[in-house]
């Protein structure tokens, strides 16, 4: 055989052999694409997103569009030539495996998590919507609030005996008014003390709020103290909450996502739906961000991802939390505007500038 024939061939079956390696050799990372983009004025899988019962609604047009992102399961094993082809493409990112499922959490539990942050989201951006119409003094709302646990630790005292949900009224007879008042009262213990819990429990709060009623039937608990993780301060295990009775009903349906990063959008969905005219001007709209109950608009991943969704889906504005502005600006997709927010105050004045053609306004996203 000819020297360079021979040169040719091996070549050949070095590259397929390259090629068959990369296909077969796992490596450990996972990838995200553009994932589900929602108007959550309008419906999805042939349900109405946002339902308000109870109070006037009016008419709205144009998009505020909720956006996520798809990513692969815990279970899939990308291979190296998948990994390539993900980070030389404009619309896939390629991150370590850890990134989305972490080495201690299961499947199940990275699930789990995500459904309990999106409910989450969901409460705070009808409570942000509501707190956002009374500053502005666009509807005369009142929300009665209490105390609750949100959470408990494992294995801490309070584990079993205090449920998330469950309304604190007293700690030693002296009344709760906020989560603070909660860690005051316990810390004047030493550890090992004993300290009584007056609550009501979960499944009484939940009744009396869909009945719009003050919570009902407290009873007493006893709570042996214990020693901080770190200091010497006593604790039972909690994590104090803010709940909030509603003054009429208010319904997100949206399935199959996950995660608290929707929040912004929901919150805007609400206050378009209760307030007459039209938030956009007839404008598509999209965004991303979590919402607290101040109205503070956090961070949320994939920021890149959402954005050449929504562009893909129309938008011709994108509201981008403050904290993502950077990585956003890196890559910008045609046509679409990035519009800085850091509150649902500056998500509403942006509104208005979008509205009123002043978009020379907008603050825009520029790298960090």
């Amino acid at each position: 055989m000819p020297r360079r024939t021979a040169t040719l061939l091996a070549s050949l079956l070095t590259l397929i052999a390259l090629l068959c390696a990369g296909v077969l050799i796992p490596v450990p990372y996972a990838e995200m694409s553009p994932g589900l983009t929602v108007n959550t004025l309008g419906k999805h899988d042939g349900e109405t997103v946002l339902r308000i019962t109870g109070q006037k609604t009016y008419p709205t047009s144009g998009h505020l569009n909720m956006t996520t992102v798809q990513v692969t399961n815990s279970e899939y094993k990308m291979n190296l030539v998948e990994s390539v082809y993900g980070w030389l493409s404009h619309d896939k990112l390629v991150v370590p495996h850890k990134t989305l499922y972490p080495d201690d959490k299961s499947a199940d539990e990275v699930n789990q998590e995500n459904a309990e942050e999106f409910t989450q989201s969901q409460e705070s951006a009808k409570v942000a919507a509501l707190k956002e119409l009374k500053k502005r003094k666009l509807l005369d709302v009142k929300l009665a609030s209490h105390t609750v646990v949100g959470s408990v630790a494992k294995g801490a005292p309070a584990e079993g005996i205090l449920h998330a949900g469950d309304a604190i009224k007293a700690v030693d007879g002296e009344a709760v008014r906020t989560p603070a008042d909660v860690v005051k009262l316990v810390s004047q213990h030493k550890p090992g003390d004993k300290t009584v819990f007056t609550v009501i429990p979960a499944e009484r709060v939940a009744a009396a709020e869909k009945q719009r009623k003050e919570p009902r039937g407290a009873k007493n608990v006893t709570l042996t103290t214990m020693r901080a993780p770190q200091g010497d301060r006593a604790m039972i295990g909690i994590e104090a909450a803010v709940d909030y009775t509603l003054p009429f009903d208010i319904s997100i349906t949206v399935r199959d996502v996950g995660g608290p990063s929707a929040g912004l959008m929901f919150s805007l969905g609400i206050i378009d739906k209760l307030t007459p005219g039209d938030l956009t001007g007839g404008e598509f709209v999209a965004g991303t961000g979590t919402i607290a109950e101040d109205g503070t608009v956090g961070p949320i991943g994939g920021i890149s991802m959402k954005t050449v969704g929504a562009r893909n889906k129309g938008a011709a504005y994108f509201l981008t939390p403050e904290a993502n502005c950077a990585t956003a600006a890196r890559d910008i997709p045609d046509g679409l505007t990035l519009v800085k927010v850091a509150t649902l105050d500056d998500a509403m004045d942006a509104l208005e500038k979008i509205r009123e053609k002043k978009t020379a306004d907008l603050p825009s996203c520029t790298r960090g």
